[in-house]
């Protein structure tokens, strides 16, 4: 029996690249005004030896972890922590 054939789906990445190339988005403009304007609280948190934080700007919660900005969470939103392997 054949497998049934699953819908398409859109991953991030190409979705990105989408509207980069037809929608003509700046996406390397928005990154640097993004990395601009949390350089400041990264280089802050590192002095006192913090590899993570979360800034609060514009309404917006920036979650970063070794430097970079692994997500953006809107007020309602909450980070979900990834699960630690028990050892």
């Amino acid at each position: 029996m054949p497998k049934p054939i699953r819908p398409v789906r859109v991953c991030d990445h190409a979705l990105l690249r989408f509207i980069e190339r037809v929608g003509g988005l700046d996406t390397e403009g928005l990154r640097g005004h993004i990395e601009g304007s949390l350089n400041r609280a990264v280089v802050a948190a590192g002095s006192i030896g913090s590899k993570e934080l979360t800034v609060v700007a514009d309404g917006l919660r920036y979650v970063i972890v070794n430097s970079i900005v692994v997500t953006v969470l809107s007020p309602n939103m909450t980070a979900k922590r990834p699960k630690r392997s028990k050892r």
